[in-house]
Formats: structure tokens, C-alpha cells, sequence
């Protein structure tokens, strides 16, 4: 039996067992969803079928609630800013002031008298990159204030009017700390660095010699002095359609497209682009109406599940968290492709489509992982220093989505199962298969580390997201013990499976490249 007969076969048997899986996960889903809906968090009447709606996630609640103001807003935001552009062929400078203009009315509306603190900050950090952008120290001072600002914004929760008087204190504050750093580092490599050969980039990039421009060139592109003035660097702080959760974007990124507005996408693609996430919306209705996996989670009665179940709610909230944030950052990404500024696609692989640590953090918030490349992995010596930049870049990863135990013990679980990963990523990169059953061999291992390492990132999110570091022990008792030991095994077999199956779409992918 040659290779690829043996191949598909095996291919066939894993589609087998992965349809088996999701029908057993569903069944027993709906049913722990009818058994218990009376007791949990969170649900408030629904629109289909009569079923109970499940919006205990406080982020999705408010964004759900808040679509169709949003909508509207930048409806009007988008057609003012088009119009003016066409009207008076506006480029980098004009549209920035239109841009600034539009969205200090935006942040005005989110913050109230709390927008002076926001601008406060942003004037801080302008003067500071100016007075020291061209010192070999810059860095410190950049990253020394912005760190500063970071932490007391998490101390003191927000720079709020409270201090002046409690009747101030719904005023809340919103941090820029990422975009801060960028247009610092930008302008400090812009005035000290060499600059990247773009003719010879152009050439060897697929994406830029068929006439598009990647998001390498976007970011790395040369720009002149004035581009890096007060009003620019603003409108990139404050820019509406990115501004509450899209993605990361370069301040040069942001900058290049003022002038010349992204061609990537075609007014099609960019229409089909928002009907899928129209599905998307319809798709994550349908889940929280009949999955109540996040509820579970929110009034802890998992606890009192048995490990199958705790597996089930444990994997269900991942699936629940990715198409959430999926929905949030492409919302607002999709008004931004309006608008001429493309932004890194968030999530551009499914959650069930990664069996290593590393590809799924270039999955996930990839928009941010290209951020942390930039400056923080590359700055601090990339490669040559991988082992002990992990710490470094997953404990500002932590502070700055929250300055809590739960978050750093995330971030510290996963250096741990990172580190190892790399270890064996690197040793298995010099390895060569001396004949088809050595590759085999190690197509099987590579199978068995995904399993692993797809339990580990388990754990790590449900700590950091769901249990805390408290609950980690109790979690891991529950499947140590004898009623927990099948379960344990069936999930590692089914990790296994799924490693295997993400095996063949990516060498589907190869072959079709």
C-alpha cells in the first residue's frame, strides 16, 4: 500500500471519529444546557425557538447591545470622511485633520471630560518622542512612561474625576499605551535606523509583485518628517473605527494608508467580507441560545460536573471566546477597509485549526502579535534571546490586559509550556527522516505533541480566564482521580486525532500552493 493511499484512508478515519466527537459534544451540550438553565447567570429571554439567550459575557453583552448605535455612527462617519476625500482630493494631511476631527467628537461622546486626561497623556508622550527620538537611550524613556501610565491606569482603575468628586466618577479613561509606542519606535528608527530596501522587498514578495502591498512593506515604508506631526500622530491615537477594540496597526502602517488608501480589498470583497460576518453574528446567536457554556463558567456551577462535562463547558467557552472576539475585532476592521485603512485580519485561523503554541498566538490576536515582533521581540534580540524574551513579552501581554494574579498566572503557564516547545520545534527542525517509516515515525510523534500541547493551552486559558490559579489544582485532582482518568484519556485521544487532521489541511494547503 503506497503512502498516499494509506493517507487517505487515515484521513477518512479521522473525519469519522471528528463527526462522532462533535455529536456526542452537541447532544450532551444541549442537554446540560436544558438540565440546568433554571440556576445559572446571565440568560435573559431569546428570539429563537422560545430558548433563553446567553449574554453573562459582560464584553459581548455591551457590543451586542451596542450594534446598532454603533452602525449608525459610523455610517455618518463614513460617508463624511469619503466625501470629503473625493470633494477636495484629500491626502495624508487633509485626511488627518478630517479624521482628527471626526474622532475627538467620538472620543468626546465615549469619555465626556475624561478626554483630558486622553489627550494629556498623548501631548506627554508627542513631547517626549520629539525631545528624545534621535537618543540611543530613547527607549527606555518611551517604554519607562509608557509602562509608568499603564500601571496606574490599572491602580488606580482608570483616570477617573472621582478624585475631584464622587458625581464625577462614571467618567472612565481609555489607554493608547500600543499606539504610543509605535509612532515612538517609528519615528526614533525613522530618524536613526537604516531604512528596508523596498524595490528588493517588492520583488521577492508574492503579495507586493502581483500589485498589492503587504502589511511588511505598510509598515516598514519610508516616511517623511511630516508625516510624523501632532495632528497625524492624533489622528492615529484616536482613529473611530479602531479606536475601542480593532486591531493593532502600525503608526507607518496607519500613516501610508492616510495617503493612499488600501487597495487590497475591492469595494466587493469588502461588501462579501462584511456578509460573512453577518453569518458569523447569525452563527454566534444560534451558540448562545442553545450553548450556555460561558453561564456555566460565570456562576461556577461546573464544579459540580463530572469531568466529561467540565471538558465540554472548558472547550465550549475557548470556542465561544474566539468567535466573540473574531466578531468584535472584524466589526470594526470591516469599517476601517471602508474608510482606506487596512488593518492585520485578527484570527485569520480557526481555533480548532492550531496544535502548537506558536501558531496560536500568530492566530489569535495575530494584529497584536505583529505589534510584539516589531517592538518588543526584535528590539530585545529575537531569536538569539527566544528562551528568555517569552517572559518578558507574556508578562507585559498580562499587565496589559490586566494587572491581576489570574493574568499573570496565565502568562507564566504558558511561558512554561512554551518554553519546551521551542526546545523540541528547534531539534526537530534539523532532524531529517532517513526513510518513509522514520517519517512516519515522526509524523506520529508530532501528532502526540500537538495533543499535549493543545491540553496545556487548555489549561493555561481556563486558568487565566475561568478557574484563576486557585482552581488550577482542583482541575487537575478532577481528572487525576479514577472517575476522571477515561475522560483525560478520550480528550488526549481526540487532541491526537484533531493534531492529525490539522496535519492534512495543511498539506492540502502545500499542494495547492
Amino acid at each position: 500500500m503506497n503512502n498516499s493511499s494509506w493517507q487517505h484512508r487515515e484521513l477518512i478515519c479521522l473525519i469519522l471519529y471528528a463527526l462522532v466527537f462533535y455529536v456526542i459534544i452537541i447532544r450532551r451540550s444541549l442537554h446540560l444546557s436544558h438540565d440546568h438553565y433554571r440556576t445559572l447567570y446571565g440568560l435573559r429571554p431569546g428570539w429563537i425557538g422560545g430558548w433563553y439567550n446567553d449574554v453573562s459575557d459582560a464584553q459581548w453583552r455591551n457590543f451586542r447591545a451596542n450594534l446598532p448605535i454603533l452602525t449608525v455612527v459610523f455610517g455618518i462617519f463614513t460617508m463624511v470622511a469619503n466625501m470629503m476625500r473625493a470633494f477636495y482630493h484629500l491626502k495624508a494631511k487633509g485626511m488627518s485633520f478630517v479624521w482628527l476631527l471626526i474622532s475627538l467628537a467620538y472620543l468626546l461622546y465615549l469619555h465626556g471630560a475624561c478626554i483630558i486626561f486622553v489627550l494629556s497623556i498623548a501631548v506627554v508622550n508627542f513631547l517626549l518622542v520629539k525631545i528624545f527620538g534621535k537618543k540611543k537611550y530613547f527607549p527606555f524613556v518611551l517604554w519607562g512612561f509608557n509602562i509608568a501610565v499603564l500601571i496606574c491606569n490599572r491602580v488606580f482603575e482608570g483616570y477617573r474625576f472621582s478624585s475631584i468628586g464622587q458625581h464625577w466618577a462614571y467618567l472612565d479613561n481609555f489607554r493608547v499605551t500600543l499606539r504610543q509606542i509605535s509612532f515612538g519606535y517609528d519615528y526614533h528608527w525613522a530618524c536613526c535606523s537604516s531604512r528596508m530596501d523596498q524595490k528588493k522587498h517588492i520583488q521577492s514578495c508574492r503579495k507586493c509583485s502581483s500589485g498589492q502591498t503587504c502589511y511588511l512593506l505598510l509598515q516598514e515604508r519610508n516616511l517623511q518628517n511630516n508625516n510624523f506631526s501632532f495632528a497625524v500622530y492624533l489622528c492615529y491615537l484616536a482613529y473611530a473605527p479602531l479606536y475601542i477594540a480593532g486591531p493593532v496597526l502600525s503608526f507607518n502602517a496607519f500613516a501610508s494608508q492616510l495617503d493612499t488608501p488600501q487597495k487590497n480589498y475591492s469595494l466587493r470583497e469588502v461588501a462579501w467580507y462584511g456578509l460573512r460576518w453577518v453569518f458569523s453574528l447569525l452563527l454566534m446567536e444560534l451558540m448562545t441560545h442553545l450553548f450556555y457554556y460561558n453561564a456555566f463558567a460565570i456562576s461556577g456551577l461546573w464544579k459540580q460536573l463530572s469531568p466529561m462535562d467540565i471538558f465540554i463547558i472548558g472547550y465550549g467557552v475557548l470556542n465561544f471566546m474566539w468567535l466573540k472576539f473574531s466578531l468584535i475585532w472584524r466589526y470594526f476592521r470591516f469599517w476601517s477597509l471602508i474608510n482606506g485603512i487596512e488593518a492585520p485580519e485578527n484570527m485569520p485561523k480557526c481555533i480548532n485549526n492550531c496544535y502548537n503554541l506558536n501558531t496560536f498566538w500568530k492566530s489569535w490576536h495575530a494584529s497584536f502579535n505583529k505589534w510584539l515582533v516589531r517592538y518588543m521581540y526584535i528590539p530585545l534580540g529575537g531569536s538569539q534571546r527566544k528562551l528568555l524574551n517569552v517572559w518578558v513579552i507574556f508578562t507585559f501581554v498580562a499587565i496589559w490586559h490586566d494587572l491581576e494574579w489570574k493574568l499573570l498566572s496565565w502568562a507564566w503557564l504558558t511561558c512554561v509550556f512554551f518554553v519546551p516547545e521551542m526546545i523540541v520545534e528547534s531539534a526537530a527542525t534539523s532532524f531529517q527522516a532517513p526513510s518513509a517509516f522514520g517519517e512516519f515515525v515522526f509524523r506520529e510523534l508530532s501528532a502526540l505533541a500537538g495533543a499535549i500541547t493543545i491540553t496545556c493551552l487548555m489549561v493555561a486559558n481556563l486558568v487565566g480566564y475561568v478557574i484563576g490559579p486557585s482552581g488550577m489544582n482542583w482541575l487537575i485532582s478532577q481528572f487525576l482521580r479514577k472517575e476522571g482518568l477515561p475522560t483525560l484519556g478520550g480528550m488526549f485521544l481526540t487532541f491526537y486525532v484533531g493534531t492529525k487532521l490539522m496535519f492534512h489541511i495543511r498539506d492540502a494547503k502545500q499542494r495547492k500552493d
